[in-house]
C-alpha cells in the first residue's frame, strides 16, 4: 500500500505544471481579444500611447499610405432656400352633384362624359308634359275664381249704395265684404299654384350649377329619376383653380404666420408622388384655424392655376412651401457631409494634399446643398466623393475635371426640401477627431 500510494504522486504533481500553463495561454489570448477589442471601438489614436506610439507615429503612418483619389467640390457663397416639405392631396374648390330636383321621365342628355362645362349650360331634361299640365290647371283655376272675384266686388260695390240709402241691413254688407276677401285669398293660392307649375317646368331643364369637368353620368335616358336619387346625373368638379391641402409640424407656423403678416405671397410647389418632377406651381392660401391635436399638425391650403390640368382631384403630391430666403450663405454640397463620432463634419483639403476633418454646423438644405453656418470659408475644398477611404490626414490626389479644376458650389438646385435631422452617414471614423 506504500509503494502504491508513493507511485500517485510524482504522477499527480506532474500534471499541475501543464494545466496552469493552459490557463495562462487562456489569459493571454483574453488580454489580446479585450485589447483588440477596445481598438476597433475607440480608436487606434487612443490607444497608441499605450504602445508606445504618439500621433507623430499616427502620422508617419499616415505618410506611408498610398494617396486615396478623391473628388472635391470649392465651398462658395449662394441663396439658399427655407422649404418646407409635406404630402399633400389635391383638393378641387368645388364638387357638385347634379341632381333633379322634381320626378320624371330623363329624356335627353346634353352633355358628354368628361366634357368642360360653364354655370348655366343645359345638361339634362326631364319630360315636361305633365308640368305644363298642371300648369294650365292652374291656370284655368285662376281665371275662374277671378271671374267669381269680380262678381263679389261688384255686389260689394251695390250693397254698399243700398246701407247707404237704408235699403238693406247692414248684415248683408259685412257677409259680402267677407266673401269679397274669401274669393282674394283664393285668387292669390291660385297664382301660388301658377308660380309652383312654372317653376316645375324650370326644374325640367337641368343646367350647370358650377364650371368645372363632368364625369361619368349616373343615370341614361329613358329612366324615371326623382329629387331622392343618391347619385344623381352626374358629378361637376371644378379644375380651375384647384388647391392641394397639406399638414406641417404646428412648429413650422409662426415662421410661416410671420411672412403672411408681412403681405409676401408665399409660392408653392407641388411635385409628384416620387418628388423628382415638379407639376405646378401656385401659392399659399390660408391656414387652417385650429391644430390637430392627434398629430400636431395644421393644415394648409395652396391655389393653383392648373391651366394645364396636371393636377388632379385626390392626387397625392409633395408640397414645398417657400418661406424665406438666406442671402449670400455659404454653401456646401449634401455630397460632402459626414456623420461620426465629432457629430457633423466635412474632410477639407488643404494645400498639403490631405483631407483633414473639419466640424461644421449646418443650417437650412436646398436640394443639392446646404447652408453651412460655422466651419468652413469660401474658397476652400471638400471631398465629395471617396470619404469613406478616408481618415484625418490622410493623403489623398484630385485628378483633374474636363473643366480644369474642382467642382463650384454656390448655385442651389431648383429642386428643394427641408433639412433633415441628420445627412449622409459616413461609414469613416476619423483617427484624429478626438
Amino acid at each position: 500500500m506504500d509503494g502504491s500510494r508513493g507511485d500517485s504522486k510524482p504522477a499527480t504533481t506532474s500534471a499541475m505544471p501543464k494545466r496552469r500553463g493552459w490557463g495562462g495561454a487562456v489569459v493571454t489570448l483574453v488580454v489580446l481579444g479585450g485589447l483588440g477589442w477596445a481598438g476597433w471601438v475607440y480608436g487606434w489614436p487612443k490607444l497608441a500611447p499605450l504602445f508606445g506610439q504618439t500621433a507623430e507615429t499616427a502620422a508617419a503612418r499616415n505618410s506611408k499610405m498610398p494617396p486615396q483619389p478623391v473628388g472635391v467640390a470649392s465651398i462658395g457663397h449662394g441663396d439658399v432656400r427655407i422649404v418646407l416639405s409635406a404630402l399633400g392631396t389635391v383638393s378641387p374648390l368645388a364638387t357638385v352633384t347634379v341632381k333633379t330636383q322634381i320626378g320624371g321621365q330623363l329624356v335627353q342628355i346634353a352633355f358628354q362624359e368628361g366634357q368642360l362645362v360653364h354655370k348655366g349650360d343645359f345638361l339634362a331634361q326631364i319630360d315636361p308634359r305633365p308640368y305644363q299640365v298642371a300648369l294650365e290647371q292652374a291656370q284655368a283655376q285662376l281665371a275662374r275664381d277671378q271671374a267669381t272675384l269680380k262678381g263679389a266686388e261688384v255686389d260689394l260695390a251695390r250693397y254698399r249704395t243700398l246701407v247707404a240709402q237704408d235699403s238693406i241691413a247692414k248684415q248683408t254688407l259685412d257677409s259680402q265684404v267677407a266673401t269679397v276677401g274669401n274669393l282674394q285669398g283664393t285668387v292669390q293660392l291660385d297664382q301660388a299654384s301658377i308660380d309652383s307649375a312654372q317653376l316645375n317646368l324650370t326644374y325640367c331643364h337641368i343646367t350647370a350649377p358650377a364650371t368645372g369637368r363632368v364625369g361619368l353620368r349616373q343615370v341614361d335616358e329613358g329612366n324615371y329619376v326623382q329629387a331622392s336619387d343618391a347619385n344623381g346625373i352626374v358629378v361637376i368638379t371644378q379644375l380651375q383653380p384647384i388647391s392641394a391641402v397639406f399638414s406641417l409640424p404646428e412648429d413650422d407656423i409662426p415662421q410661416i404666420l410671420t411672412q403672411m403678416h408681412t403681405g409676401r405671397a408665399l409660392a408653392v410647389t407641388a411635385a409628384d408622388r416620387t418628388d423628382t418632377t415638379t407639376i405646378a406651381t401656385g401659392q399659399l392660401s390660408t391656414i387652417d384655424n385650429q391644430v390637430d391635436t392627434t398629430t400636431g399638425t395644421v393644415k394648409l391650403r395652396a391655389l393653383f392655376a392648373n391651366d394645364d390640368e396636371q393636377l388632379f382631384p385626390s392626387q397625392f403630391v409633395n408640397a414645398h412651401l417657400l418661406v424665406d430666403t438666406l442671402k449670400g450663405a455659404i454653401v456646401a454640397p449634401t455630397s460632402a457631409i459626414q456623420r461620426g463620432e465629432p457629430g457633423t463634419f466635412v474632410y477639407v483639403v488643404g494645400d498639403d494634399s490631405r483631407a483633414h476633418v473639419r466640424p461644421i454646423t449646418l443650417g437650412p438644405q436646398d436640394g443639392a446643398v446646404v447652408a453651412v453656418i460655422k466651419g468652413l470659408n469660401g474658397g476652400e475644398r471638400v471631398v465629395v466623393d471617396g470619404a469613406d477611404r478616408l481618415r484625418d490626414g490622410a493623403p489623398v490626389t484630385v485628378p483633374a475635371s474636363p473643366a480644369g479644376g474642382a467642382a463650384d458650389v454656390g448655385h442651389p438646385h431648383r429642386r428643394m426640401a427641408k433639412p433633415a435631422a441628420g445627412d449622409q452617414p459616413s461609414n469613416a471614423a476619423p483617427d484624429a477627431a478626438h
